[in-house]
């Protein structure tokens, strides 16, 4: 089935759904990563983007339930180089093609990646629309160009929870809290996690390295969170613009210097903004397995998973109060910082991985001596 991809500056690539008829609309991006195409899918950051895998081949190894990262699809379209709609992989229970069929997402394949690789990195990230219903070019342009883009908009009341739930038998436990939990020995630690868009896979570490964790909606304040005495706070990852989202960096400042805090991408950048810096949007964001960023505290070299579209500016932020720890080797941009009087600290890539390497899990531990 014909499909046009079709971006804001009038670009047109002709391609086929392998997923039948379909629409979408959203910020056209791409990702490096080599294979790890269902967590991307699962990962709520992606809300209200077109992702496009680099890598030439993808579907060969299926789906499974073990590696989702949050309930649902999160991409507005999915398009690749070549499908494979026969996966070889014992953990497999469908193809990908009816994994994007059951929940609605356009599949698309059969242009040419490459290209709209390295004309988003020419020309930066863009509106797009991905359509078999509309052949009017026209029509599409127009309909790109209307659309109201990610700046400045809250996306994180897309994909936050609506109730406080719980982790326990890797796999959320709604209505779970502190004071209802099981007490054990091998989780000592207790943990309010803000659902910005948050991964299953920072569930799982915070539990693997000790911790009970309950997570709460976005919008939840401080007041509540300190209610429930936690040793911890962390802040997850999630789309969009930092600066768009509401109410949050005023819940973390009266959260400041209370509790032990560590954020991740977007909790990252809302912690930025709560120290007073700003953010902007880079060109074309950093999406994929293969990130290196250099931690400036011990002068090591990770390589890092990361997924992000908007970045602190690290000149805005206080130096009296704020160090810099972790910068991204390709452009300079800050990947880490710590408050040099509060126990709080961030990164801006995905120390989770999930998918990708796993040379920063370190943190976690950090944090977790940081509890102590």
């Amino acid at each position: 089935m014909k499909a046009l991809i079709v971006l804001e500056d009038g670009t047109i690539f002709k391609g086929r759904s392998f997923t039948g008829h379909g629409e979408a609309v959203g910020e056209i991006v791409f990702n490096t990563s080599l294979s790890g195409y269902q967590e991307i899918l699962t990962d709520p950051s992606y809300t209200g983007q077109i992702v496009t895998m680099t890598y030439p081949m993808i579907g060969n190894y299926g789906i499974n339930p073990e590696d989702m990262e949050s309930a649902a699809i999160h991409p507005m379209a999915f398009l690749i180089k070549e499908y494979n709609g026969y996966p070889s992989n014992y953990r497999s229970t469908m193809s990908l093609g009816d994994f994007l069929q059951e929940y609605s997402i356009l599949g698309v394949e059969g242009f040419d990646t490459r290209a709209l690789v390295k004309h988003i990195r020419s020309q930066g990230a863009m509106k797009c629309i991905v359509s078999t219903e509309d052949p009017d070019h026209n029509s599409l342009i127009q309909r790109a160009r209307d659309w109201s883009g990610l700046v400045g908009q809250d996306m994180v009341k897309r994909v936050t929870c609506d109730e406080p739930y719980g982790w326990a038998d890797n796999k959320p436990v709604p209505g779970i809290d502190f004071t209802t939990a099981q007490q054990n020995i091998a989780n000592p630690y207790k943990v309010v996690a803000f659902d910005f868009g948050i991964k299953f896979n920072q569930l799982r570490l915070l539990t693997e390295k000790g911790c009970q964790v309950q997570v709460v909606p976005a919008t939840t304040d401080a007041e509540t969170v300190l209610a429930m005495n936690p040793d911890g706070i962390f802040l997850s990852n999630g789309p969009g613009d930092p600066e768009g989202v509401k109410g949050v960096v005023e819940t973390i400042q009266a959260l400041l210097g209370k509790k032990p805090i560590f954020g991740i991408c977007l909790g990252h950048q809302m912690l930025g903004l709560a120290y007073g810096g700003s953010a902007y949007k880079l060109k074309f964001g950093h999406r994929g397995g293969n990130q290196p960023v250099k931690d400036l505290t011990t002068g090591h070299v990770e390589i890092t998973s990361q997924n992000h579209g908007f970045c602190l500016d690290s000149e805005s932020l206080p130096k009296d109060k704020i160090e810099v720890t972790h910068i991204n080797l390709n452009d300079n941009s800050l990947e880490g910082m710590r408050h040099k009087s509060f126990p709080a600290f961030s990164v801006q890539y995905h120390p989770e991985h999930a998918p990708g390497p796993h040379d920063a899990v370190y943190l976690f531990d950090q944090f977790i001596d940081m509890m102590r």
